[in-house]
């Protein structure tokens, strides 16, 4: 999207937050670090301005535990009585979908502003603000309340670094443009406790966690002479280790450091009974391999170098259908190992 097109798209989400009073911020099921942090950041900066703002997180799985030194005491799970009296603002959200299994805040809201930047949005807002080469969505979140002129505070600062160091993978990851690193100098300016956040989000592990990823490590597999890892994690596993849901978040990382590996992905079977029966994660290690594009044949979405989907198909199909998306997109390979 060309420059003048993001402003255009910016102005018009800042003159909808000026127009409206009610507000309901909400990011995708199964959050990650740069949704839990967007929807921090931008619901202080709206209640900054004095807007009535509601924090909304569908389903009722715990967030992960190396998120919950942010200050989400006023989360959500449930959409407020007076959803058509408020504008709904979704981060971080690829498609509708994402915030969650029922229709109500599409269907309801007065007004959905939709801010993200997954480059396969399927944009459903009534305004939408799609940055698809922003490190983030904390990234677009800045700019937003920049353009609103929101003071940073060091609590704004904090939840927007927290997004912008998770989803460029502490600087790491190809998304690390100049802007990336000129936010996170200008967050740290702003009061952002960078050690802080480092020890919370990277060295405060659950033991729980560690012993769910020996399970994933366990039965790891390698196809395509190890260009390709898979592995996965079951119900029980959670239950016998004594793990939430959250404790998965991260462990698909571990895969990918793996030598030689150009694509990994993480089957796992949620421990709760409803929603779908499996999510899948995948990652990529080179921007030639496009997982989005698998994970949208599947009926999901995501980036280029980290997409996932849903399936109620078995563990064998989905690494069936994983190694011949993976052989078709790099055009061919030499069988699993």
């Amino acid at each position: 999207m060309s420059q003048s097109n993001t402003t255009i798209e910016l102005e018009a989400v800042a003159d909808a937050v000026r127009s409206n009073e009610r507000f309901v911020v909400a990011a995708h099921e199964n959050p990650d670090g740069d949704a839990l942090g967007s929807m921090l950041a931008l619901t202080l900066g709206l209640s900054a301005l004095g807007k009535d703002v509601v924090m909304y997180l569908s389903g009722n799985a715990p967030t992960p535990g190396e998120y919950r030194f942010l200050d989400l005491s006023e989360l959500q799970r449930e959409l407020p009585s007076d959803l058509e009296e408020r504008a709904l603002v979704a981060v971080d959200c690829a498609n509708e979908r994402r915030i969650g299994p029922e229709s109500d805040p599409i269907d309801r809201a007065k007004l959905v502003v939709n801010v993200d930047h997954h480059h396969d949005n399927s944009m459903f807002g009534g305004v939408n603000l799609i940055v698809a080469d922003a490190s983030s969505t904390a990234e677009i979140v800045r700019d937003l309340l920049a353009e609103l002129e929101v003071e940073l505070t060091p609590e704004i600062a904090a939840a927007l670094y927290v997004g912008l160091v998770t989803d460029t993978g502490r600087f790491q990851y190809s998304n690390t443009t100049p802007k990336a690193l000129r936010l996170a100098a200008e967050l740290v300016e702003a009061g952002a406790d960078v050690h802080g956040i480092f020890q919370h989000v990277y060295e405060t592990v659950q033991f729980a966690k560690l012993k769910l990823l020996a399970r994933a490590l366990e039965r790891a597999q390698l196809f395509e002479g190890g260009r390709l890892v898979i592995s996965f994690l079951l119900k029980d596993d959670f239950g016998d280790v004594g793990a939430e849901e959250p404790y998965s978040e991260g462990i698909i990382d571990y895969l990918r450091a793996v030598e030689g590996s150009e694509m990994v992905a993480l089957i796992r079977e949620p421990p709760r009974n409803e929603g779908p029966a499996r999510r899948i994660s995948l990652r990529s290690s080179h921007d030639e391999v496009d997982v989005s594009a698998i994970a949208r044949a599947a009926g999901g979405g995501g980036h280029r170098q980290a997409a996932g989907f849903s399936s109620e198909d078995q563990i064998g199909d989905i690494v069936e259908f994983i190694h011949r998306e993976f052989v078709l997109a790099t055009q061919g390979g030499d069988g699993a190992v």
